[in-house]
């Protein structure tokens, strides 16, 4: 099966190379350069090409502050592309598999873990743009799954983790916001579970919005507290803060914490906990700058 994967030189999307290595399906990585999804009738002519029966699409507009001065693009990218891959590949009766985020959720106050069919007022341009996409694809009548994640980190690209390891070696003090709680989630984790499902084919017939992130809970306070200790890092007093101390364009999730349950019965695949793969990713980037 020929399989399109978007975004493939972001985090996710190297994750999905490293999780596909070794499979007998053809997986087509393309990134802006190979594909622009904002163009519609090139994004028909990979599909129609290619006889493209899946798309995973890691690509999006991911800069949470800066999409508020740049709205158009930001809605371009993460909702009139999608709306793009959406319709080639529901042309070509094949599976869009699209990579969503907890800010659809945004300014609903819970204190709960989210579930899938919990609706949410996104508190920015991310956010809505986003939510927009996942309305699009929708609208489309494609067949879909959608997974929500959140606070995504990896060896890849720029992420908390990569500059925590960074600041909490260099500096000797360090404030970090206590007041958002989420679960970080090891973008290889994500990559792992999204590739094992297509080789199995265990996507067909089981459309709809799905949760994915590692398990548990914390707060950023909580998780530099792990990176620092995990890296060695002790010379860094790192204290907790509150989020207006930081201000900030956008209003952050509080407390973004995913339920899993349904991602976990539906595909029978375990979830790993967050400072387990934590311990992974940062061993894994120490070890190749060693």
């Amino acid at each position: 099966m020929n399989i399109l994967v978007t975004g493939a030189n972001g985090q996710l999307g190297n994750c999905i190379r490293n999780a596909a290595k070794g499979s007998a399906d053809n997986y087509i990585f393309t990134d802006v350069t190979e594909l622009d999804i904002t163009d519609a009738e090139a994004v028909a002519k990979m599909v129609n090409e290619n006889d493209v029966k899946l798309i995973v699409n890691c690509a999006a507009y991911t800069n949470v502050d800066k999409a508020e001065s740049d709205e158009a693009f930001a809605e371009l990218l993460n909702a009139t592309a999608v709306d793009n891959l959406a319709q080639a590949i529901k042309a070509n009766d094949g599976t869009l598999i699209h990579i969503s985020t907890d800010y659809v959720f945004g300014g609903e106050p819970y204190n709960t873990p989210c579930r899938e069919n919990m609706t949410g007022a996104p508190t920015g341009v991310y956010g809505q743009t986003k939510l927009h996409g996942e309305q699009a694809i929708a609208a489309s009548g494609c067949k879909a799954l959608i997974f929500r994640t959140a606070w995504l980190y990896s060896e890849y690209g720029r992420n908390f983790v990569k500059t925590m390891l960074n600041l909490t070696a260099t500096k000797p003090e360090l404030k970090v916001v206590f007041d958002q709680a989420g679960t970080p989630t090891y973008a290889q984790d994500l990559a792992n579970a999204i590739v094992c499902i297509i080789e199995r084919r265990d996507y067909e017939g089981k459309e709809g919005i799905y949760h994915y992130s590692n398990e548990g809970v914390c707060s950023w306070y909580d998780f530099t507290k792990a990176i620092a200790s995990m890296a060695g890092n002790a010379g860094c007093d790192i204290q907790p803060c509150h989020s207006d101390e930081f201000p900030s364009p956008v209003k952050r999730p509080a407390y973004s914490v995913l339920d899993k349950t349904k991602f976990k019965t539906t595909f029978g695949l375990r979830v790993p906990y967050w400072t387990d793969s934590l311990k992974t990713c940062i061993n894994n980037i120490t070890t190749n700058e060693a």
